[in-house]
């Protein structure tokens, strides 16, 4: 077995490959054949129709057919072949990855917890706008913890009542009434009507329509500027640049609200609102007019490079939105089993080692162990140091010693005698080159 310290070459990296190689080995080129085989029978169809009960006529347009239906066939059997062969590599692959065995855990750690398993479940399937199947996952797992997620994923229509108002009905009828569950699970209201508004925003930004989303943000600016937020002007900066590549970049109509007059003119009248806290933006957006003729060599490029921009306010965007509803960005069930998925192998390798060994796992509520987590999941983006009483910062960022205590360079720095140092919490003594620097 190898050390357990040493590097553990991770299992997904085959299951990726056959992933990629099943995706592209879709029914596309099946459904292709299949409608030139249809092509093929309405233009023999016509033929026949044309041919007057002339039998020689008729007799040679289904000969002529015969050959390139059976091409055909026997395309569309291969491509069969293929999309078969693609899933069966891939099912193989995510046997070896995955294999379908006991975990050698003495206890499962979510067996008394049930309710937050089928929390997790149901509120990815909102999060991914499938609500019909998260509607019916609640309603068949019978959790009564979920009795207030599932009147949030209740259809709602809107009717005039006899005094003019408008009144929220549920989908039979009855007058909505506030779910005595609602406020302890603290979901959104009309959560199926927030995702779906924000999936239909996003499908905007896909297609490089900004003014929905720009909208939205307008009409959430209090709310946004409250938590600090500058969506909306990165939208609006946004338009500004799609609008200044002009009508042979972003397909708009060519008129005086495209191009660079019509970029102008949008800066004109919307950037005022933003001068006091973006004014420095504003200057090198207008500036960049100047240098039009030639932008790809001025001070701006960088500005007007937008190859990810909207893939970028795309994402912030889902962020801004989810953070308004009081939701985490990514779902919780995705992050919690990708990260599962990464620490499984090492967590396995550890537990086997310790049963061989003969030895028991003594650390409580925590891994004994440093599960190599990707940037986007590691959470803890603030430190203050013990010993300086001060926050971290990138020049001075926090450094773990070899016992496992975390305090800031600086404070490192100071305590030491040469290249040698005491913890201030334990008697360890180490050297400054064993000290690691914690990615906050």
């Amino acid at each position: 077995m190898a050390p357990l310290g040493g590097d553990i070459v991770s299992p997904f990296g085959p299951l990726q490959a056959e992933l990629a190689r099943m995706k592209k080995s879709n029914l596309t080129a099946a459904i292709q054949d299949v409608d030139k085989i249809i092509d093929y029978l309405v233009a023999a169809r016509e033929q026949v129709a044309a041919a007057d009960a002339d039998s020689h006529r008729i007799s040679m347009a289904m000969t002529t057919l015969q050959n390139p239906v059976k091409d055909r066939l026997d395309a569309i059997t291969n491509d069969l072949k293929d999309v078969t062969k693609a899933q069966r590599s891939f099912g193989k692959a995510l046997d070896k990855a995955l294999p379908h065995r006991e975990l050698p855990m003495e206890a499962d750690a979510m067996a008394d917890h049930a309710g937050l398993i089928n929390r997790a479940i149901a509120m990815h399937l909102v999060r991914e706008g499938q609500f019909s199947v998260a509607s019916t996952f609640v309603r068949e797992s019978r959790d009564p913890s979920l009795l207030s997620l599932d009147a949030a994923l209740s259809p709602r229509t809107v009717r005039t009542d006899e005094d003019g108002d408008d009144d929220m009905i549920q989908e039979d009828g009855e007058e909505e009434e506030e779910c005595a569950g609602h406020g302890a699970n603290n979901y959104p209201e009309d959560l199926q009507g927030q995702f779906a508004e924000m999936y239909s925003l996003l499908s905007e930004l896909r297609n490089r329509n900004l003014g929905p989303a720009i909208k939205w943000a307008r009409q959430n600016n209090s709310r946004l500027e409250a938590t600090g937020s500058n969506l909306e002007f990165e939208l609006c900066k946004l338009q500004f640049v799609w609008l200044f590549k002009g009508p042979e970049v972003n397909g708009l109509p060519d008129d005086e609200r495209n191009g660079q007059m019509g970029a102008l003119r949008y800066a004109r009248e919307n950037f005022a609102r933003f001068q006091t806290r973006h004014l420095k933006d504003i200057q090198q957006l207008c500036g960049a007019m100047v240098f039009a003729p030639n932008i790809e060599k001025s001070p701006y490029r960088h500005i007007f490079q937008i190859d990810s921009a909207f893939e970028d306010v795309s994402a912030s965007f889902t962020r801004e939105f989810c953070s308004l509803l009081g939701l985490s960005a990514e779902s919780p069930l995705y992050v919690a089993v990708t990260a599962g998925s990464i620490a499984l192998p090492r967590l396995i390798k550890y537990t086997t080692y310790m049963k061989e060994k003969k030895t028991e796992w003594t650390t409580e509520n925590e891994l004994a162990f440093e599960t190599p987590l990707p940037p986007s999941m590691i959470y803890h983006s603030i430190f203050v140091c013990p010993v300086s009483k001060e926050q971290t910062t990138e020049q001075n960022p926090a450094m773990m010693i070899p016992c496992g205590h975390v305090i800031c360079r600086e404070s490192l720095h100071n305590m030491a005698k040469g290249s040698r140092y005491k913890c201030p919490y334990c008697p360890t003594e180490g050297h400054l080159k064993d000290a690691i620097k914690i990615t906050l």
